[in-house]
């Protein structure tokens, strides 16, 4: 049986922001109260902080708040964070997606929150729990395992 997500926003929306490092599958996540560029940007810095060396790939779609001018100019300033735009309509190619799937429902499935303190709370907690048990994160359906041939039987009547 599928649970429903039965969570609530409110009048006060929160977005939910999120990253995953598939190389060891640490995520970091950031609530606001809107998706605009300047929020995008401060999510970017995050993730720039929980990378303080090498190269940053973010994969994302084609929200206007990735690409916009501020965002650009953002990115002139770290130089370490390169885009990689994923094409419309092709969300599959995003390992973040099926992250998402897992965040949801261990954040936010069967439940009811009274306000985005308790949404920020519950994200925490969630990435938390997530990150205590992370694993590299590879592309695709594992292999099936091998068959153990079984033993046959002849009977003689």
């Amino acid at each position: 049986m599928k649970a429903e997500l039965d969570y609530s926003r409110g009048p006060e929306k929160t977005w939910v922001y999120g990253a995953l490092r598939v190389r060891d599958g640490q995520q970091v996540t950031m609530t606001a109260p809107s998706r605009n560029s300047v929020f995008y940007q401060q999510f970017l810095q995050k993730v720039e902080d929980a990378n303080p060396i090498g190269d940053i790939y973010v994969i994302t779609d084609n929200l206007s708040s990735h690409n916009s001018l501020s965002t650009r100019t953002w990115l002139e300033d770290h130089p370490r964070i390169r885009h990689v735009f994923i094409p419309v309509g092709a969300c599959w190619l995003n390992l973040q997606e099926g992250w998402w799937r897992i965040f949801r429902k261990a954040a936010l499935a069967g439940q009811s929150f009274a306000g985005p303190d308790e949404i920020t709370q519950a994200t925490a907690v969630a990435t938390a729990q997530l990150n205590a048990r992370a694993r590299p994160w590879i592309w695709g359906r594992p292999a099936p395992p091998t068959r153990q041939l079984r033993r046959r039987y002849v009977y003689c009547l």
